[in-house]
């Protein structure tokens, strides 16, 4: 016997109030699938007895494992193409003019997955804007999964995921082959640092940013929540600074803190000057 109506409807509200990431019921397998390992560890046979489980163990570190084991982590290097064309041509040369006296570059990747986003700005400046040499540039990838923050400091990928999106000159320039595996070089790395954060709950310590990657992520979240996350972001950025959303999303929640430009193709966002 499998996982009733009533189990599954508790799972995605588990993963909703430790997320805020939700979970429409015509993805119920993915439970199966992802939480079956977290299962066997805890000692239950079945997902049903897992849920069991998980009703009467309040364990806070057992209910956000099950969150962060739902957390969508699908990411590629490079992903989606049109943002980064637009980075090149427009956002970081603008940037770039904007903090010459500093001579400073914050970007947040927010929901940072297993860290191809943040290695992919890194390999964007190194490859074209040489003048960056001499400069302070931090990117810093957050993400609500620790797992996933541990492989992106790895630096580590597997051949399937250097395969998806990085083109074979970039590889071979950047990364440095280890037996199955290849391997971020130092020097990509040192522009990189990752940490945890939930984006639905007070932020840690982080710096001020000129430039927030906050994409693919808004989709699962309910729109109260979708409201905190732009005033957190908005707080968190300079004035001239420009935000990026995934393709599929706007900042229609952002309660006028941002305004829409367009640019190659591809909408990006500037903080709304305060009043």
């Amino acid at each position: 016997m499998g996982c009733s109506d009533s189990d599954y409807a508790y799972l995605r509200q588990l993963v909703l109030a430790e997320s805020a990431n939700l979970i429409d019921p015509s993805r119920n397998a993915l439970f199966e699938t992802r939480l079956t390992p977290i299962a066997r560890m805890a000692g239950a046979s079945t997902l049903e007895d897992f849920v069991s489980l998980l009703r009467v163990d309040r364990t806070p570190q057992l209910h956000r494992a099950v969150a962060e084991a739902m957390t969508i982590n699908e990411t590629s290097f490079f992903r989606d193409g049109k943002p980064f064309d637009v980075l090149r041509d427009t956002i970081l040369p603008n940037l770039i003019e904007h903090n010459a006296a500093q001579r400073r570059l914050r970007i947040w990747s927010a929901a940072s997955s297993t860290g191809q986003e943040a290695y992919s700005l890194a390999m964007l400046l190194c490859e074209h804007f040489s003048e960056l040499t001499g400069w302070d540039v931090k990117i810093v990838g957050t993400d609500i999964s620790r797992q996933v923050i541990e492989y992106a400091q790895r630096g580590r990928y597997r051949r399937m995921e250097v395969n998806r999106g990085l083109p074979v000159r970039m590889l071979v320039k950047y990364l440095v082959r280890d037996g199955d595996e290849w391997e971020v070089t130092p020097d990509l790395r040192a522009m990189c640092s990752f940490q945890y954060a939930n984006l639905c709950a007070p932020l840690p310590k982080l710096p001020v940013f000129d430039l927030v990657m906050l994409r693919n992520v808004l989709l699962y979240f309910p729109q109260q929540d979708r409201s905190c996350v732009f005033s957190d972001v908005y707080r968190q950025m300079v004035p001239d600074g420009y935000l990026m959303l995934g393709a599929a999303e706007q900042a229609e929640d952002s309660t006028n803190l941002f305004q829409a430009e367009f640019a190659k193709d591809c909408y990006f966002y500037r903080p709304t000057p305060a009043s």
